[in-house]
């Protein structure tokens, strides 16, 4: 059977011509339609983009971390309460300047967990601002004016030593 030539008759300037496809192409697409694949991608190799490894996601503990740096939080320590208590396995513990700085760090901690592609589960006393907490569930995130960070004294209720530990178990 003879294949008929196109006229250019009708022809927009700028226009793209539409791919002449054979019978049995005409077919093949057909069949992947039906079955739910994709015309575009039947029989072409993958593009660089989806051949490259997914990006690994930061820890939780870095994220929290370089969001206190960013905010320029003070005396910032992390915590290991994995053996003592069944609630979190890291508490971070913060200082601000002033309330307002507190409660700036919090949110800009809170925010960055978010992209981050962690969930908070709480957070509390961001009306006061003396002290912010933040439940990112294996990390407790504690944000304090000195002050009331002195006062509560956690580093001491939370820090035991390794022989205190071995001394407790």
């Amino acid at each position: 059977m003879p294949v008929k030539k196109k006229s250019s008759i009708g022809k927009t300037k700028g226009r793209k011509k539409a791919p002449v496809h054979s019978p049995a192409g005409n077919r093949k697409a057909a069949g992947d339609i039906k079955s739910g694949g994709n015309i575009r991608s039947a029989g072409r190799p993958a593009s660089a983009a989806a051949r490259k490894p997914a990006k690994a996601r930061p820890s939780l503990k870095s994220v929290v971390i370089n969001a206190l740096d960013d905010m320029k939080a003070l005396e910032v320590k992390v915590l290991d309460v994995r053996g003592l208590t069944d609630v979190t396995d890291f508490m971070v513990i913060a200082s601000g300047t002033s309330d307002r700085h507190v409660r700036s760090v919090a949110q800009r901690v809170v925010e960055r967990t978010k992209e981050a592609g962690f969930r908070p589960h709480g957070v509390e006393g961001q009306q006061d601002s003396d002290w912010v907490l933040i439940d990112l569930n294996e990390m407790i995130v504690h944000v304090m004016l000195p002050r009331v960070r002195e006062f509560y004294g956690l580093e001491k209720l939370w820090d035991i030593t390794a022989t205190q530990r071995a001394a407790r178990a």
